[in-house]
């Protein structure tokens, strides 16, 4: 068994190489780990909180107090690394209140909105 750095658009990653022969070719990868599921929405007494999934800005509130939405409804827009991402409800209900602002920046887990 070998050991090799190798250099990939700027980050150096280490790599194991085995030499085998053709009749022991076969492959044995490590098995994948398990990705963190999207955390659910937690529901508070006065309904359900929807919150930043990331750290970003605020390019807009789709929805004010008062509004009916639908789960699966765009309720904000996110930007994050110069990606514009969609803040969907998490369920269906009416919007008890709207925390954020357009063009405020939030951290991960920060409170948007809350649905009841």
């Amino acid at each position: 068994m070998k050991i090799y750095k190798v250099k990939v658009n700027g980050k150096v990653y280490e790599v194991e190489l085995e030499s085998v022969s053709e009749a022991q070719g076969s492959i044995k990868a490590d098995a994948p780990k398990a990705e963190a599921a999207p955390a659910a929405p937690v529901a508070s007494g006065a309904g359900v909180e929807v919150k930043a999934p990331m750290q970003g800005k605020i390019l807009d509130v789709k929805v004010k107090v008062g509004d009916a939405v639908a789960k699966g409804q765009v309720v904000a827009i996110l930007e994050a690394m110069k990606l514009e991402n969609e803040i969907i409800s998490p369920a269906d209900g009416k919007v008890l209140s709207v925390v954020v602002n357009k063009d405020q920046t939030v951290n991960n887990n920060d409170l948007l909105i809350v649905i009841g």
